[in-house]
Parts: C-alpha cells; sequence; structure tokens
C-alpha cells in the first residue's frame, strides 16, 4: 500500500486524550459533561434530522462495505474465468456505487443545513441575552472577545453539536464492521490492520510536543502580523500625514521576513517528522502486504480477497483515527459552549413591567431625578457620592467638569445601565407617579453619545436607526432642527447620500448634526447628548438647542460639555467634581461662561 495513503493522525488527538483523563482526575470532567448537556439542548431541536443523518451514514458505509466485497468477487471472477455470475456482480456494483453518489451529496447538503439552521440559533439566542445582559457585567468583557464567542465559538459548536453524535457512531459501525469483515476471511490479517492504527498514534506522542511548539510560535507571529496590518491601514491618515509611509513599508518587510523564518524552520521539521511517520506507515503497510503476498502465493487467498485486505486495512486504521480524532473536537466544542455560557448566563438587565404605565405621560413630559446617589464601578473606588441631580420638562440642564469626572456615568444612571449602590435615580411624572429607572424606561430616552456614532450606509438608513418607519420628511425635518439640512440637501443624493465608515464623507461637525438630527426624529421626552455638540461652532450649538426645545416644549434636555457656551441657556448647571455632583448657583454659572 502506497505510504500517501495512510490516514493522516491529528497531533492534538493523544494530547486531547490525556486532557480528558486529567480532567477526570482533578474532578472537572463533569463540567465538559455540562457543557455538552447545554449544546444537546440544541441538538434535541434536530433530533429527528440527526436520526435521518445517522442512518444515511450508516447506510453509506455499508455499502462502502458492500462495494469491496463485490470487488473482491469480481476480480476473483476474472482472475479464475468464471464469468457465470459477472453480470450479477456488475449490476449490483452498479446500483451500490450509484447509491453511494446519491447520499453522499444528500449528507453533505443535510449536515450543511443543519449546521447553519443550528449556527443561526445559537446566534439568535446569543444575541438576545447580550442585548439584554447587565451593562457593567458585560463590559468586563471586550468587544473582540464578546465578537469572538459569537461568531467562532457560536460557529465551533455548530459545526459539531450535530456531526458529532453521528461521527461517533458511524465510526464505531464502521471499525467493527470492517473489522468483522477482515476477520471472516483471516483473523491474523483482522489483528494486524487493527495493530496499525494505534501504533502509528503512539509514535505521533513523540513528536507532538514540539509541532505544538512551532505552531505555536507561527500563530503567534501571524497574530502580530495581522495586528500591525489592521493598525496600520486603520490609521492610515495619521501615517500619510506624518509622511511615514516609507517608514512602515520597511516595518512590513521586516515582519513578513521574520514570518517566512519561522515558517520555513516548522516547513523543514514537518518534512522531516512527516518522513519518520510516513516510514512507520510505510512499515507497517509493508508488513500487512507481504502477508497479503505469503498468503497468496501458498493459495490460502484469492487474488481478490488480496485486495479487499489491503483495502479495508486502511479503511480500519482511517475509522481508528477517526474516533481518536473525535475527542479534540469534543473538547474544544466544550470549550467553545462553556465561553458561550460565559455569556448566556451573566445577568439579564432590571426590567420593571410597571413602566409601561408611564407612556400615557409621554405629552407632559418626564423629570429625571437622582436623590443621594453613590457608585463604584470598582469596590472601593467611588465614582459618584452622595449626589442629587434634577431635570424637568421644558428645562435644558448641564452637567459640566473636567474630562473622566463622572459626567457620563450620570448619564448611565439615568439610562438604567447603572443603577445606584444607594440612593434613587427615577424618571417622575408630573402627577408624582415615579419609576426606578431600568430597561424598560430607555424607551423614553433619545441618546446621543461621545464619539462618532455614524454608521456605513446612507443618511436615511442612519437616521430609521432612531424610527424605522420614520418618512423622508420626518428625517428631512429633523435634519432641519439638527441644522444639518444645508449641508444634506447639497449632496447629489439628498438624505440617500452614502456615509462611509466612520462617517467617511462628512466632517466631524457635520456628522454630529446627523446623530443629533437621529436622536431628535425619535421625538423621546428626555434628550441626552454626552458633549454631542463639541465639534459644532458656538452658534450652531446654540441654535440646535433652541430648536430642540421649541419643536418639544416639554422636553427634558440634559447635556454634558467640556464648553460653558451655553450655560446661559441652562435652567440649572451641575458640576462633577471629585465624586461630588454639585448645583452651582446662577452667579457660578455665568462667571463660568463669562471665563470661558
Amino acid at each position: 500500500m502506497n505510504e500517501d495513503q495512510e490516514p493522516k493522525i491529528n497531533k492534538t488527538a493523544f494530547e486531547s486524550l490525556e486532557t480528558l483523563y486529567r480532567r477526570w482526575k482533578d474532578g472537572t470532567f463533569m463540567e465538559i459533561i455540562d457543557d455538552w448537556k447545554w449544546i444537546f439542548g440544541y441538538s434535541l431541536r434536530y433530533k429527528w434530522i440527526i436520526a435521518y443523518s445517522l442512518f444515511l451514514g450508516i447506510l453509506s458505509t455499508t455499502l462502502g462495505l458492500v462495494g469491496s466485497v463485490i470487488n473482491k468477487y469480481l476480480i476473483d471472477i476474472i482472475t479464475g474465468y468464471q464469468t457465470d455470475k459477472l453480470w450479477i456482480l456488475i449490476t449490483l456494483g452498479i446500483v451500490n456505487l450509484v447509491l453511494g453518489l446519491v447520499i453522499s451529496p444528500i449528507m453533505g447538503r443535510i449536515n450543511l443545513k443543519i449546521s447553519i439552521y443550528l449556527n443561526n440559533d445559537i446566534q439568535s439566542d446569543l444575541f438576545d441575552k447580550i442585548i439584554d445582559s447587565d451593562w457593567g457585567e458585560l463590559n468586563k468583557y471586550t468587544h473582540g472577545d464578546v465578537l469572538n464567542r459569537f461568531t467562532g465559538d457560536a460557529g465551533s459548536v455548530s459545526g459539531n453539536a450535530i456531526g458529532w453524535l453521528p461521527s461517533i457512531v458511524i465510526s464505531i459501525y464502521q471499525f467493527i464492521a470492517t473489522f468483522l469483515l477482515i476477520m471472516h476471511y483471516n483473523t491474523v490479517m483482522a489483528l494486524l490492520a487493527f495493530a496499525s492504527a494505534p501504533f502509528t498514534l503512539i509514535a505521533a506522542k513523540f513528536i507532538i510536543k514540539k509541532q505544538r511548539e512551532y505552531a505555536k510560535k507561527v500563530r503567534e507571529m501571524s497574530s502580530q502580523v495581522m495586528t500591525f496590518q489592521v493598525e496600520t491601514f486603520y490609521n492610515l491618515d495619521t501615517i500619510k500625514s506624518f509622511g511615514i509611509a516609507d517608514q512602515y513599508s520597511r516595518k512590513l518587510k521586516w515582519w513578513q521576513r521574520a514570518f517566512k523564518d519561522i515558517q520555513l524552520k516548522y516547513n523543514m521539521f514537518t518534512i522531516k517528522t512527516g518522513l519518520y511517520m510516513s516510514s512507520v506507515g510505510t512499515l507497517v503497510s509493508a508488513t500487512a502486504f507481504g502477508y497479503c503476498l505469503w498468503l497468496l502465493w501458498t493459495h490460502q487467498i484469492t487474488y481478490g480477497t488480496m485486495m479487499l485486505f489491503l483495502q479495508q486495512r486502511g479503511a480500519l486504521s482511517g475509522a481508528f483515527s477517526n474516533l481518536i480524532g473525535l475527542v479534540p473536537n469534543f473538547l474544544n466544542s466544550s470549550v467553545s459552549a462553556h465561553r458561550i455560557r460565559e455569556i448566556v448566563q451573566l445577568p439579564k438587565e432590571v426590567h420593571i413591567p410597571k413602566s409601561s404605565e408611564l407612556d400615557q405621560y409621554i405629552e407632559q413630559g418626564f423629570s429625571v431625578k437622582l436623590n443621594d446617589v453613590n457608585f463604584a464601578y470598582v469596590e472601593d473606588k467611588r465614582v459618584i457620592t452622595n449626589s442629587d441631580f434634577e431635570a424637568n420638562p421644558g428645562e435644558i440642564v448641564a452637567l459640566v467638569g473636567p474630562s473622566g469626572e463622572g459626567k457620563t456615568t450620570m448619564l448611565r444612571l439615568i439610562l438604567g445601565l447603572i443603577h445606584p449602590e444607594t440612593g434613587e435615580a427615577e424618571i417622575e411624572t408630573r402627577f408624582g407617579v415615579s419609576v426606578p429607572m431600568n430597561a424598560d424606561t430607555r424607551h423614553l430616552f433619545s441618546y446621543v453619545p461621545q464619539g462618532n456614532s455614524i454608521l456605513s450606509g446612507t443618511i436615511a438608513e442612519n437616521m430609521r436607526m432612531a424610527k424605522e418607519d420614520a418618512t423622508d420628511e420626518e428625517i428631512v425635518e429633523a435634519l432641519k432642527v439638527a441644522c444639518a439640512w444645508d449641508f444634506v440637501q447639497k449632496t447629489p443624493e439628498g438624505i440617500n447620500t452614502k456615509i462611509g465608515e466612520r462617517g467617511r464623507g462628512f466632517s466631524e461637525g457635520q456628522a454630529q448634526r446627523i446623530a443629533i438630527a437621529r436622536a431628535v426624529l425619535r421625538d423621546a421626552p428626555i434628550l441626552l447628548l454626552d458633549e454631542a455638540t463639541s465639534a459644532l461652532d458656538v452658534t450652531t450649538e446654540r441654535m440646535v438647542l433652541r430648536n430642540i426645545i421649541q419643536q418639544h416644549p416639554n422636553k427634558t434636555c440634559i447635556v454634558t460639555t467640556h464648553r460653558p457656551t451655553v450655560l446661559n441657556m441652562c435652567k440649572r448647571v451641575y458640576r462633577v467634581m471629585e465624586t461630588k455632583v454639585t448645583e452651582l448657583s446662577e452667579e457660578e454659572s455665568s462667571k463660568m461662561a463669562i471665563d470661558f
């Protein structure tokens, strides 16, 4: 048998078995079982399709074995010139081949569809959990980590949740059926065929460690090269403005050389170890082939039986390797499932059903009140201490203070993204009905956060994020309120003008005005502007705020700013400094505006 016909050995299989044994000894094996119970919860949704896939897999394996037997008798008939049953066997062989050709694409189609369905199910459920997770707990994970769990881990689970059980059953069936078929003709040959696969795996143990070291270095270097490339393209404007493109070109070539060196070293090691493993495989194959020749020479078997032995010996080794190779998939899926479960099991946001009762008071507007609030992101590191705040319908209320002192934290408390350790953060009607800030009160707010919050797409698509069924006329009106229509109407496509990634194609001030217009379009009774006018000139800033209040006299508007130029438009001004929120007197507010 040619050495290239030897089944490839999964280099992590042996270590995976050791991992399972270690987890069993240290008592953490049940965590893997719990992860797979969670996976099977999804698998059970498609149990009948899995059963059908399993049936087709066993049928396909059986047809393969039957085909080998048919080929044996065909060879025996031809070499023995016994042609009386030739056409019967040819007919059976054609039928077997056609069935095999039909079953294979059906199985592939079924497995792909199930994998897609399951991946969509997991991602859909995970998305809902992420959206409704407690803000503070979710933010302990980086965006990249959450995205990796949402895509990579969900894909790993969906790829194995359906196929793992059928694969192990089919592999066991193939192994047992193949072993019994060979043993039916010759017991010694069956034992020799069985011995080849584990011998190869055991031999592989001695080179796995070095392979993993090289593989790790290649992955690390690959990540570093990718990081360099991503950061370069992300900051291309900065690189161009500094005139250092040549410097970055030299850096890229350095990274390429370093990556090339480690890849070539790994390749040489792979060649050496591949030669060793191929030699082992060749030795086993040669032994089996020699034994078959001896049996043929002594007329103990026919030529057809010899061909069946050699073919099924490889199939037996392959079935054994497939079984062992399922172990890494089993572990990888449990790891991915565990990572997803960590997100799924995050505490949910606070929901207060009573919040819906506030909808009847929308026209009258709402007051935002914080009473004696204390809050800390990290224990013993207070951000807000014993602080009060109030903003009422028809008012513009400002939060001022140095950067990083807690202005955005105040808005998060108001939005119900975070909750006071002590004290109260409430929304209140003019009739004294009050509800603590929570996820269900958030629909009463429009919010413009710091930074560029414009997405790629058209201006209209960005606007309809806030109000999905908004008409073109409503969009234009909101743009006018935000002083954005003047420049939008001059674009070739108007509200259907494309916006690039991160607002590319528009200035920062224009992007801010579109973001404000989006919040205006939502027309919620409470508007929060977090440094949302920082890129506007003073005149435009004042005009935007005046338009907002005039559009809806009962709107409550809360502004955080480093720029006290609009303080004389505000009913109250609160300074956030050294964890305290303090209301400034009219004199202090006026002095701050003049000093600016």
